[in-house]
C-alpha cells in the first residue's frame, strides 16, 4: 500500500477499509507516513468526513497503536468530558463511583484553549503524581478504587503524533478525528464502560445543541462500535460549573463537597447524574451515588488515592495548609447593580488564562494559585452593595484590574431573570 494513494482517495471522497487504516495508524506511529502526509489525510478528513465503518477502523487502530491495559474484573469504568469552564466533576465522580464500587483509572489531560485541564487541577496538590508508572498506578487503583492520572508515552501513540500535527495544520474540529481522539486513550485504558460529559452553551468547544448532540451520538456510536458501553450526557455550560474556576481554587470547591463544607446544586446534580448513569453501564445500578457523597465514603477514597499518588495524607482535613493561594484578592464587581443574566462563559476561561491559571501556548508555565471564587450565577442580583461578579485572586493588582474589566465585559446585566436551563439537557445511548 502506498501512503499517498489512500490519502489521495479520501481527498476524493472516497471510503478506505480497515486493513488501510490500519497501515496509515502504524505509519503515523512508526514515522513511516511523514508529517505532510499525516497532515493531508487530517484535512481530507476533515474535508471528506469519514463513514461510520472507518470512525470505527480508525479509533481501533489508534487504540492498538501501544499498550492496552488488562485489568482483574469487569467494573473498570471513566467518564470523559468535551471540556468546560469550572468543570471540576472528575474530582467529584471518580471517588463517588469508586466508592460505589467500581474501578475508575481515569486518563485526563491538561486544559486546552479556554477550558481547564483536571491534570493542572491536580498538579496544584504538593506532591501529586500525575505520570506514575505502571505499577503506582495499578496500586492506586487497588488501594483507592480511583486514580486521575495523564496518559503515558505508551497509551495510543498514535494519537499523541496525529493530534499535535491536527493542531499545526488547523484540522483540530473534525468529528471524526475528535472522537478517534477521545476514545482510543479509553479503550486503551481497558474499560468495562464510559460515561461521556458533552458540554453544550458559550463556554464549550461546540456552543450550539444540535452539534454537540453530533459529537455525542458519534462517540456513543464509535465506542460501542469496538466494544464499550457509553452513554453520552449534553450538560449546559452556559454558566462557570460551580462557584471557582481555577486550579487549586477548584480543588478547595471539591474538597468542600466531599466534606459536605458547601455545595453547588448544579454541579452535584450534573455529577451524581453521570455517576448514576456510569454505575448503570457497569453493572453497579443499585449503588446510591448519593449516599457516597453525602456520608462520606467518596471522600475516604478521594483521600486515599492523593496519598496512594504522593499528595498529603491530611488534604482534606487540612487544604488551606497544603493548596497554594494567591497573594492579591479582590472582589469584581459591575459598574451597576442588577440582575446577571448572562455570561460568555469563554470569555471567562480567556480571564483565567490572563491570570495565569492556564496557557496561552503550550509551553507556558501555570500559576496554580490564580483564579476566580464565589462566582455569581445567571439569576442572582450583582453589583455595588450586593454581590460580586466573583473575588480574583491574582499574583497583583495590575493582573487583578484587567481580570475584573474582562468580567465586566463577558457579563451581561438587565432587569429580568432569565430562564435558567436544566443542568441535564439529554441523554444519548
Amino acid at each position: 500500500m502506498l501512503a499517498a494513494e489512500l490519502i489521495r482517495r479520501k481527498r476524493e471522497g472516497g471510503e478506505l477499509t480497515a486493513e488501510e487504516i490500519e497501515f496509515l495508524v502504524a505509519g503515523i506511529t512508526d514515522g513511516s507516513v511523514s508529517d505532510a502526509q499525516v497532515g493531508a489525510l487530517a484535512m481530507a478528513i476533515v474535508w471528506r468526513g469519514m463513514t461510520a465503518a472507518e470512525r470505527i477502523a480508525l479509533t481501533g487502530a489508534m487504540t492498538r497503536s501501544g499498550d492496552v491495559l488488562e485489568w482483574e474484573g469487569d467494573r473498570i469504568l471513566d467518564k470523559h468530558s468535551t471540556g468546560g469552564v469550572g468543570d471540576k466533576v472528575s474530582l467529584l465522580l471518580a471517588p463517588i463511583v469508586a466508592a460505589c464500587g467500581g474501578s475508575v483509572p481515569m486518563i485526563s489531560g491538561r486544559g486546552l484553549g479556554h477550558t481547564g485541564g483536571t491534570l493542572d487541577k491536580l498538579q496544584s496538590i504538593p506532591g501529586y503524581d500525575v505520570a506514575p508508572d505502571n505499577a503506582t498506578l495499578r496500586a492506586a487503583v487497588a488501594n483507592a478504587g480511583c486514580a486521575i492520572v495523564g496518559q503515558t508515552a505508551t497509551l495510543a501513540p498514535a494519537d499523541r503524533r496525529l493530534y499535535a500535527i491536527r493542531d499545526a495544520t488547523g484540522t483540530v474540529e473534525s468529528i471524526p478525528l475528535i472522537v478517534a481522539s477521545i476514545l482510543s486513550k479509553k479503550l486503551a485504558a481497558g474499560l468495562s464502560a464510559l460515561v461521556m460529559d458533552v458540554k453544550v452553551g458559550s463556554g464549550a468547544f461546540l456552543p450550539d445543541r444540535d452539534s454537540a448532540r453530533e459529537l455525542g451520538r458519534a462517540i456513543v456510536d464509535v465506542a460501542q462500535g469496538n466494544g464499550l458501553p457509553t452513554s453520552a450526557l449534553l450538560t449546559d455550560m452556559d454558566r462557570v460549573l460551580g462557584r471557582t474556576a481555577g486550579n487549586a481554587v477548584e480543588v478547595r470547591e471539591s474538597i468542600d463537597h466531599l466534606t459536605g463544607a458547601k455545595s453547588d446544586a448544579r454541579l452535584r446534580e450534573i455529577t451524581l447524574a453521570l455517576s448514576t448513569e456510569l454505575l448503570r453501564l457497569g453493572g453497579i445500578a443499585d449503588a446510591d451515588p448519593a449516599k457516597a457523597l453525602d456520608e462520606g465514603s467518596a471522600a475516604e477514597h478521594f483521600a486515599r488515592m492523593v496519598t496512594e499518588l504522593g499528595g498529603p495524607s491530611d488534604l482534606l482535613e487540612r487544604p488551606d495548609d497544603h493548596l497554594p493561594a494567591a497573594p492579591f484578592t479582590v472582589e469584581a464587581f459591575p459598574d451597576q447593580a442588577g440582575t446577571l443574566t448572562g455570561v460568555d462563559v469563554r470569555a471567562v476561561g480567556v480571564a483565567i488564562i490572563g491570570l495565569g491559571g492556564g496557557r496561552a501556548r503550550e509551553s507556558d508555565a501555570i500559576d496554580h494559585s490564580v483564579g476566580l471564587t464565589d462566582i455569581a450565577a445567571p439569576g442572582e442580583r450583582v453589583g455595588p452593595g450586593e454581590r460580586p461578579l466573583a473575588r480574583v485572586h491574582a499574583a497583583d493588582e495590575d493582573a487583578a484590574e484587567r481580570a475584573i474589566a474582562a468580567l465586566r465585559a463577558a457579563s451581561v446585566i438587565g432587569d429580568q431573570p432569565p430562564e435558567i436551563p436544566e443542568p441535564v439537557l439529554e441523554v444519548l445511548r
